[in-house]
């Protein structure tokens, strides 16, 4: 399993011949230059959103459109999706679960919003989620973007990840000193990589404090398109 940062909150997961991109940002990522395009998005096979806030569904329905493939995630924006857009989707909620050929996603709840703009103002867009990846016997938890929940006692306790993607920038996400506080209590993770940090000065720029707040966990700084291989 090869886990790939394109900055800000969005990955490229590869694993089981399956190539899924975790909220694509490419229009207007400062972290992630016009020459990476290509590469971060060859091969995709799905696009898993976990909430429709600009940073994250910006460039969904184009690079649906663009590489043919389904958009995967909460179900009445799906369902908005596939009759105003045309695009291919899979529909879920939480508590779902979904059999991408072979890799199975598990919808679990966030604590956040999922609105965007139009002409008449802002629209709510389905409900915040994140997603458990079960693959090559790991299970991937992907926050999404979420502050700390009671919730997240059961999802640790249900579905075990030993790896996690966390929102850890603050102001708009947990921080790096609530983001371990989360880990520790909630969950027993191998490993943790931080997202959602440094694209601006108003995030948090370091990740040095939640490294110190998880002593005997891997904490990976990504790096962008450098695979982490797990």
């Amino acid at each position: 399993m090869n886990i790939i940062w394109l900055g800000h909150g969005s990955f490229r997961i590869e694993t089981q011949g399956q190539v899924l991109l975790i909220d694509p940002w490419l229009t207007g990522n400062p972290v992630l230059s016009d020459d990476h395009h290509e590469t971060a998005l060859n091969g995709a096979t799905h696009i898993l959103l976990t909430h429709t806030h600009f940073d994250h569904v910006a460039d969904v329905v184009s690079l649906a459109k663009h590489l043919n493939v389904p958009v995967v995630g909460q179900y009445d924006l799906m369902g908005y999706w596939s009759e105003a857009e045309g695009l291919e989707t899979v529909g879920f909620n939480k508590g779902g679960t979904v059999d991408l050929n072979g890799v199975k996603v598990s919808m679990v709840p966030a604590s956040h919003s999922s609105t965007f703009s139009t002409p008449d103002g802002l629209r709510t867009g389905g409900s915040e989620v994140g997603f458990m990846i079960a693959s090559e016997g790991r299970m991937v938890y992907v926050s999404g973007d979420t502050d700390i929940m009671a919730d997240m006692e059961w999802m640790g306790d249900y579905y075990k990840p030993d790896i996690g993607i966390l929102s850890a920038g603050g102001h708009f996400t947990m921080d790096m000193k609530a983001t371990a506080y989360a880990a520790k209590r909630y969950f027993n993770f191998k490993t943790v990589i931080p997202c959602h940090y440094k694209t601006f000065p108003i995030l948090e720029q370091s990740a040095q404090a939640l490294a110190d707040g998880l002593p005997g966990v891997d904490v990976i700084e990504p790096e962008l398109m450098q695979p982490i291989s797990l």
